[in-house]
Formats: structure tokens, sequence, C-alpha cells
């Protein structure tokens, strides 16, 4: 029978969850935030919820989700086009953040250990937030978007490095030279070897063996969250933290050509994790230990809201980019990461750290999540007014825009389901001289066209978001699956995007007109023409 307690403590928190989220997206708060705000009311503030082992074990499998879903999008081929200036501002600013707020703990009075935790929450930006934001925005493809994701890349890469630190630590009590060397070289000579399995298998092993079973979206999730919580235990018979585990499960995973896929169907599950983790890391929060760290917590979003940009805007300027990229890019990192909650949780479950140090850094992180959120919202207005003050031109950064590389999709047609239909339709589409985007998800039918692909199913409407559905001039569909067909025309109908939509049963057809498509094709013979006189029609096709 199902835990009572258990039941109740994750009912107080959804609902609670739920309501404050819709509050906050009014305000265009971050979720993360609002998060954080449930826990304080639902715990300081009212007593209602205290955090219990069920809970807490919850938040960790929350934690090994977010890192699985970092390391999904550390493709390889994605590194290599992070390009210098990622490499240099990512590395160069985790080096004087680092620095720098390590020694302004030191002089806040803050002891080594605290100053060593609170320096390591500084550092790190907030990939989930500003990517989110960035999105919301449609800037994540555009000059300054594409240097902060980077930027963030590299940032993920070095939080692993942290991770296996803490994990080498050992016990508070056990911290003698000796144990610590052998401590941490454990760590180190384990994540190593964890590394080495999971790219071997990326290589050897994973293709062959989610090649099998990716014609079934639901077996590709459940192999992938197989594949992650194999390594977590891997990372665990080694002495490292479940997080490694999940974070190497998810680079191994990120090198195959599933990775958006598996991203977009773990995202939703990850999501309802780190609800709880946020939520009990509100409920844990004191706020007699933080009020006693005021004055420090001020400096510190300071230091974060100021340091950090004025950090980045120097780098990126000496990069060669110009004045505006520069604001934009550093405007983007003023924040604490999530994984500074991550590190100030394992460090008080660990005893390395005291109660009023995570509340400290929950202060600290919902300061600068809130006030940079609203930096990245209204970033060029915001430009445009420091610039008229001149106070940019310390930086010496130059005015011209270096060449975008490549574009975005636009004025492209979007065809899904690649069977007989679907292929004759891209080709014929292709001979035409249009721009093609196809969409399956099987990836065996798409690795011979000679076009951009999306691997998904497009009932999901993020799927065709990456197909670029807003940009697109058409949506065909040549799918013979009635409610994946209905729910396309919906989704083409809301973006204002013409649809053609394969009518391959005559019952459906009554259905797919109420709906308000375009376009019905009613037979393999008569698609393709009557798809190009729907294009003349439209003016998107001459003659």
């Amino acid at each position: 029978m199902a835990d009572p307690t258990l039941l109740r403590s994750l009912g107080y928190i959804l609902v609670a969850a739920a309501i404050v989220v819709v509050l906050a997206g009014r305000l265009k708060i971050p979720s993360i935030v609002a998060y954080i705000v449930t826990g304080l009311a639902l715990g300081p503030l009212t007593g209602l919820l205290a955090v219990d082992e069920a809970i807490h074990l919850i938040s960790e499998v929350g934690i090994a989700l977010l890192l699985f879903l970092v390391g999904l999008e550390l493709s390889l081929d994605k590194i290599k086009d992070v390009g210098k200036v990622a490499v240099v501002a990512g590395l160069g600013q985790v080096v004087f953040t680092a620095a720098g707020g390590l020694g302004l703990s030191l002089l806040l009075g803050f002891g080594f250990m605290e100053a060593l935790f609170l320096a390591t929450a500084l550092t790190f930006s907030s990939t989930v937030v500003v990517v989110k934001l960035l999105d919301q925005k449609k800037e994540l493809d555009s000059l300054y978007g594409r240097i902060a994701v980077g930027i963030f890349l590299v940032q993920d890469l070095v939080v692993i490095v942290v991770l296996t630190f803490l994990s080498g630590l050992g016990e508070p009590e056990a911290m003698e030279a000796a144990a610590m060397a052998k401590g941490l070289g454990m760590a180190f000579g384990g994540m190593g070897l964890l590394l080495v399995v999971a790219l071997l298998a990326s290589r050897f092993v994973l293709p062959r063996l989610f090649g099998w079973v990716s014609a079934s979206p639901e077996a590709l999730f459940i192999w992938s969250l197989f594949w992650c919580f194999l390594l977590v235990l891997g990372a665990e018979l080694l002495g490292l933290s479940l997080e490694i585990g999940a974070f190497l499960a998810g680079i191994s995973l990120a090198q195959l050509p599933y990775n958006q896929h598996l991203t977009r169907r773990v995202h939703p599950l990850m999501n309802f994790f780190l609800a709880v983790f946020f939520v009990s890391l509100g409920i844990q929060m004191e706020f007699a230990a933080a009020s006693e760290h005021a004055i420090s917590a001020v400096v510190l979003s300071l230091f974060v809201l100021i340091g950090n940009p004025f950090i980045f805007m120097w780098i990126i300027a000496r990069a060669g980019y110009s004045e505006r990229t520069s604001f934009l890019t550093s405007v983007t990192v003023a924040q604490i990461s999530e994984f500074s909650f991550i590190f100030a949780a394992l460090g008080l479950s660990a005893g390395l750290i005291d109660q009023s140090i995570l509340s400290l850094i929950g202060l600290v992180g919902l300061a600068t999540i809130a006030v940079s959120s609203y930096m990245i919202l209204y970033n060029h207005a915001l430009y445009e007014k420091i610039s008229k003050w001149g106070l940019l031109r310390l930086f010496r950064a130059g005015q011209d825009e270096p060449a975008e590389e490549g574009s975005p999709l636009h004025d492209h047609i979007i065809v899904v389901g690649m069977n007989a239909l679907g292929v004759h339709i891209v080709e014929e589409l292709l001979r035409r001289g249009e721009t093609v985007v196809a969409i399956d998800t099987h990836p065996g039918k798409l690795g011979e066209l000679p076009c951009p692909t999306v691997l998904g199913n497009a009932e999901y409407f993020s799927v065709l978001e990456e197909a670029g559905i807003a940009e697109a001039k058409l949506v065909v569909s040549a799918l013979q699956i009635e409610d994946a067909n209905s729910l396309i025309a919906y989704w083409c109908k809301r973006e204002g995007v013409p649809s053609s939509i394969h009518a391959f049963d005559r019952s459906v057809v009554d259905e797919l007109r109420n709906i308000g498509i375009s376009h019905l094709m009613l037979s393999k013979n008569t698609g393709i023409k009557r798809i190009a006189a729907e294009l003349r029609k439209e003016g998107v096709l001459e003659g």
C-alpha cells in the first residue's frame, strides 16, 4: 500500500507549485524561482511540510535526470562548433569568478570550506533558465545566443570535474592530506574509467542496440533510461556521485542520431522530479539562518549580477566581437545555476556546510535568477540605455557585427512521414528547387534523404518547432494515422501555416475540413500535382 504521508506531501508540493508557477508565468518569473518560493511557503512560512526520506529520494532522481539531460546536449559535433570564443570565455569566466568569489567570501568572514562552496555556487550560470528565455525570445539562433549556448556547454563540462572533486573529498572528519589525495585520486580514476566505458559504448555498442529499438519511440525512451541508471549504478560502485553517472550516460547517448528525440522525451519527466527538488530546497531554507548573512547575500548577488557580465564583456570584446554582441552575451550569465543548488544540497548532506550556507546560496539564487531574467528579456532596450550613457566604451569593443555563420530555415516545406508517399513528395519538391525538412520517427527512413531531417513524433509541437514551423510556408503530412494528422492540422492552423494532409480514408475528410486545413490529399497519384497547385495558389511556387 502506498505511503499516505508521501502521497500527501507530493500532493501539497504539486498543487502549490502549479498555482505559484501560473502566477509567476504572468510576471515572467522563471519556474525555478517559483518552485523555491513554493518551498518557502510550504516550509518556513507555514510549517506544512518538512523534507522526509521519500521526498529526498525523488529529489535525487530529479538531479540525476537533469544531469542526464545536460549530457544529452553535449554531442562532440556540437562541441566542435562551439568555437574559440566560447571555450576562452567559458573557462576564463570560471577561473575569474571562482577566484573572485573565493576571495570575496573569505573577506566576508566565512571559513575556507564555506567560501569554497560559495565560490563554486557563484561560478556557473543557469543553462536551463537562459536557454528557456532565449527560446522564448526566438534568439537561440542569434549570434549572441549561439555564443551563450557554447559557453554553457563548456561550463557543463567543468561541472563534471567539480562533481568528481566533491565525490573525492570524503567526510569532514577525514580531511587529512593523505586521505584527501587518495580520495581524489580514486574519484578521478573512477570518473576516467566510467568516461572511457561510456564513450566506447557510444562508439561500438549503443548504435547497434538503439538502432534495433529505434522504430519504437517508447522502447527508445525506456532503453535510454535503462542506460542512464545503469551508469548511475556504475558510478555508485566506483564511489562517485550518482550525478556523474547520469551525466556520462547522457554524453554517450548524445553521440547517437536520436539525442534530440530522447531530450524531448526525458524533459517532461525531468520537470516533475526537478519541481520536487527545488520545492524541497525551499522547504529546507531557514529565514533565521539566512538573516544572519543578509549583507553577504546582497554583496554576493551584486557580484554575480555585475561582476559576471563585466568579466564576460571584457573577454568577448577581446575576441573581436562587437559591443552589442559582447553586451547581449554577457547579460545572459548574470545568475547562478541550478547546479549551485545541487552542490549546496550535496555539501549539506555530506556535512561539509551547514544550513545557513544553503540558505544563503538559496537567497543569492532567488535574487540573481529573478533579476537576470528581466535583464535577458529586455536586453536590447537595456543595451540602448547603457550604450547612450557611454559606459560600454571602457571595454573598447568594436561596433561592427561579425558575419553570421549560416542561417536558420526560412520559407521551407515540412514533410511528415517517410512512407512511400512522403519520400515521393520530398523528392518531387526537391526537384522543383524547394527547401524541404523531413520528419519521421524512424532514423533508418531519414538516413538517405538529401535534405535536413528531424527525428521525432510530429504530434509533439516541439518536433515541429525544431523543423522550423514558424518560418515554414507549408506543412505536408503523408501519414496514415488519423489522430496524428488531426493534431498536425491543428498545430498548423494555430501557427497560421498552410497544411496539406493525407486523407487516406474518406471517413477522416470531414474532421480534417472542420479543423480548417488548407488542402486534402486524397490519393498518392494526385497528391503531388495537387500540392504543386496549392503551392502556386499560395504564391510559393512559380508557374
